[in-house]
């Protein structure tokens, strides 16, 4: 008998920077102050409504220390899946 395996969940981009804010105890605000771009645009990308670019992926990578290659990942397995 074979089991159909149900269709892995991939995380938007957004939710895994919200819970990095929510976890350095940071605002939307705060971020977009870090990284020089206006506070709608962090909203927009936590919200899914505007995606990350690889200028915006770099930008995170500085911001958070992590890598830009990590941002832009997650972002492409969101919109491929």
């Amino acid at each position: 008998m074979s089991q159909k395996l149900a269709p892995a969940r991939v995380p938007k981009p957004g939710r895994i920077l919200s819970r990095e804010l929510e976890a350095r105890g940071w605002t939307q605000k705060d971020l977009a102050e870090i990284m020089g771009r206006p506070v709608q645009t962090i909203n927009e990308i936590i919200r899914g409504t505007k995606q990350i670019t690889p200028e915006t992926a770099i930008e995170l990578s500085q911001a958070l220390g992590t890598s830009a290659e990590f941002w832009t990942n997650l972002e492409a397995k969101y919109r491929l899946h």
